[in-house]
């Protein structure tokens, strides 16, 4: 086998029916690389189906180096396992998009790709989704909701008009603060759980922080 990086398209379609098991299989009965970049596509795959994705390439004596998807759960979970990520945005123009009402209310997304490094700062109208890192020294800020596929570990404000309903969402939640309408919290000083992205939100009067599967 050669070290060249092969694409391998897994695509449900619009057939829940067909098992993605058989597709990965079949496609790897053909494949003469030992580096494997895996477009899941619309595939929302957890964290258990991602490692038996895993296990399935490693039979065939191949190695996945590389996730692409436009299904944020897919997302979530091959990156909280440490697996190199991209999100495929679908049907976007001037790096603005919609989420589906149910996800963000309905409202303008906007998008930044990339990390937002030390010394940077974005405000934002709507929602903001961040694919990359936010750290130390970084300030984000949305009057809606803020989802960060990384780590932030920077100052993140949610609902900066007021709204008690917006919520902070991450891959790792370590922030130096976090902040929803007017309530403000540090992050927890813990190690994260494997596999499990985090939320922040406003309960009784504060902010709080809980395991996310999905949004």
């Amino acid at each position: 086998m050669n070290s060249n990086s092969q694409k391998i398209i897994i695509n449900l379609n619009e057939n829940k029916h067909i098992n993605w098991r058989l597709c990965l299989k079949n496609e790897l009965k053909n494949i003469k690389s030992n580096s494997l970049e895996i477009n899941c596509k619309n595939l929302d795959l957890s964290c258990t189906e991602i490692l038996e994705l895993i296990e399935i390439a490693s039979q065939y004596d191949c190695k996945v180096i590389n996730f692409f998807s436009s299904s944020l759960t897919t997302i979530i979970s091959s990156k909280s396992l440490g697996y190199k990520s991209q999100f495929i945005i679908e049907n976007h123009s001037n790096r603005t998009l919609k989420i589906n009402d149910t996800s963000l209310n309905g409202s303008k997304t906007h998008f930044h790709e990339g990390t937002v490094r030390s010394g940077e700062y974005l405000d934002i109208p709507g929602d903001l989704l961040i694919l990359g890192d936010v750290n130390p020294g970084a300030i984000v800020s949305a009057e809606q909701n803020i989802i960060i596929w990384g780590r932030l570990l920077g100052i993140a404000h949610a609902g900066s008009k007021g709204n008690t309903q917006a919520t902070i969402s991450a891959l790792q939640l370590r922030p130096v603060q976090l902040r929803i309408a007017d309530k403000v919290a540090r992050g927890p000083k813990e190690k994260p759980q494997l596999c499990i992205a985090e939320q922040a939100k406003i309960d009784s009067e504060k902010i709080i922080i809980s395991p996310l599967q999905s949004i």
